[in-house]
């Protein structure tokens, strides 16, 4: 991933919807089964799975919907 952007705080109602809309599209056209991505963040390190099937003992009241 390149370097990561200038934090200029969070994301706008329009922001927040535009990723949501954008997330939704890759998963359902770029997602094979997972992808691991990794970012950095004035906190530290992000770490992000997306896959197609639940962690296993993973229950999906553990997951909010989007």
């Amino acid at each position: 991933m390149n370097a990561p952007a200038k934090p200029d705080g969070p994301l706008s109602k329009p922001e927040f919807n535009q990723f949501r809309d954008l997330l939704r599209r890759y998963c359902a056209h770029e997602l094979d089964q997972w992808e691991n991505l990794q970012t950095e963040t004035p906190y530290g390190p992000v770490y992000v799975l997306l896959s197609r099937s639940l962690q296993p003992g993973t229950s999906t009241e553990a997951y909010r919907p989007f």
